[in-house]
This record gives structure tokens, C-alpha cells and sequence, in this order.
């Protein structure tokens, strides 16, 4: 599926191109995909100048849920002295956060194909072989006790979407859902840094490197991107945003 893409970006940036074959779930259980990735790329940057690379310019590059593997190995390495630092990473429409399924993103998209709202989480919770009858409680925002909120919520908050990504078709919520233990038990695992990189902590984000942040009007995973190149940008990361106005998830 991505041969020709990697060709072509290896074409017109006339780069060294590394396709990561991870182990795929559900036969290889989560975090092997990140620890697949996570190793390809050490091995990489430590033999870097037998490929005729530049150490210092290496950049690690996904879209979707290979976006979130990038922005978490990007994390990652921020503390690693063994190694060069990296050049860049490319985010292209990443998944980074599963505190908030009511974005208005996910709201404005919830039924625009591939990536509907409901259908995201599913694919979360069979990533990391969980029970789907806690769905309905994520998607309504039940499952996150209140000391987390009031830390997440200094980096997932619509407030922090600008106001033009509101007009369309976007409700605030009002209330303060019901919180549910047994949502919280099962999801757990969700809110570790490398499912949900937009978590990482501010010393962490503070290191990552230049960022290419590509997002999509028409996909529920925008508004991640949006707030991450906001999280980066509050930390003087310089961030290039590119803002597809008619795309869609999977458009690349």
C-alpha cells in the first residue's frame, strides 16, 4: 500500500527512504508496533553513514496511526545522549489523545468516511485487545477520574481550537459527565504516552525537534493535530503546518 508513496518521497526530496514493517496487532499485541519502530530507527541513526546518510539529518515521518508511532518514538529519543538528535519529525493527520472524542472535529465528522468517531475507538480498543462495551461511556467523556482532567485539560480543551474550526456544525458540551470506574479500568492503558503522545509531559515536548504537522477540514483526527501544533508552538518548537481545506482522512 505505501511502496509508491515512499518512492515518490524519495524521488522528489531525493532522500534515503526507510519503510518500517511493524508487526501488525491484533497477532503481535500493542506497544510491539512502537517498539518495532522505536528499534528500526536507533539501528538507523547508529548506521545512518552506511546508507550515505547525514546523521543530523534524519527525519521520522507517518500518517495516521504510524503518525502517532512517529510522534512517540520522536518523544522517545528526546532523552537519549547515545544518539544524534533528529532533524524533524512529519506528522501526517495523527492520532495522539484519547481524552477527548467530543473535539469539534470529532463532532463536525463523525460520519465521514474512512474514519468515523465511533469507528476510531474501536479500532483503539482492539488495538489494545479491550472490551468495546465501554464505548458508549468514552465517547461521552465518562471516563477520565477528575485529577487527570484537570491536567489534561491544560492541553485537550476545544477552547484551544481556534474559532474558524467551530463554525461548522460544532455544540460545546455543557454538562459534566457521570464519571465510570469501569470505563477508566478498561481504557487505562490509553492514556500512556506512546497510545496518546499528546500527554507526554512538557519537559518532554519541550525537546522534540522541528515539526511538519499535516491536517484535513473533513477528518475527526484534526483537531489533535491542531492542539499538538499548539503544545509544540508554546514551547518554541518551530512547527510547518500544512491545512488541507477539502481533505479527509487517508487522502495522502
Amino acid at each position: 500500500a505505501y511502496e509508491r508513496t515512499c518512492r515518490y518521497f524519495a524521488r522528489k526530496t531525493n532522500s534515503v527512504v526507510v519503510s518500517v514493517g511493524y508487526r501488525l496487532a491484533p497477532e503481535y499485541p500493542y506497544p510491539t508496533q512502537f517498539e518495532d519502530c522505536l528499534t528500526a530507527t536507533v539501528h538507523f541513526m547508529r548506521t545512518a553513514q552506511d546508507y550515505g546518510v547525514d546523521p543530523s539529518r534524519i527525519i521520522v515521518c507517518g500518517d495516521s496511526s504510524g503518525g502517532t508511532l512517529t510522534a512517540a518514538v520522536a518523544q522517545a529519543l528526546v532523552t537519549r545522549r547515545d544518539l544524534p538528535k533528529l532533524r524533524a519529525q512529519i506528522l501526517i493527520y495523527p492520532y495522539l489523545q484519547c481524552v477527548d472524542f467530543n473535539l469539534p472535529s470529532y463532532q463536525q465528522n463523525e460520519g465521514v468516511p474512512i474514519l468515523l468517531r465511533e469507528r476510531t475507538l474501536v479500532l483503539g480498543l482492539k488495538y489494545l485487545n479491550k472490551d468495546l462495551s465501554v464505548v458508549e461511556a468514552i465517547l461521552n467523556g465518562s471516563h477520565i477520574p477528575e485529577d487527570l482532567q484537570l491536567k489534561y485539560q491544560k492541553w485537550v480543551s476545544p477552547d484551544y481550537i481556534p474559532h474558524e474550526f467551530k463554525t461548522r456544525g460544532y455544540k460545546p458540551s455543557t454538562t459534566q459527565p457521570l464519571f465510570s470506574k469501569e470505563a477508566y479500568t478498561v481504557i487505562k492503558p490509553m492514556f500512556d504516552t506512546v497510545f496518546s503522545p499528546m500527554l507526554a509531559e512538557d519537559s518532554v515536548i519541550a525537546r522534540l525537534p522541528e515539526t511538519f504537522i499535516l491536517t484535513c477540514e473533513f477528518d475527526v483526527l484534526r483537531d489533535d493535530g491542531l492542539l499538538y501544533k499548539k503544545r509544540l508552538e508554546d514551547h518554541g518548537i518551530k512547527v510547518t503546518w500544512c491545512h488541507l481545506q477539502e481533505g479527509f482522512h487517508g487522502t495522502v
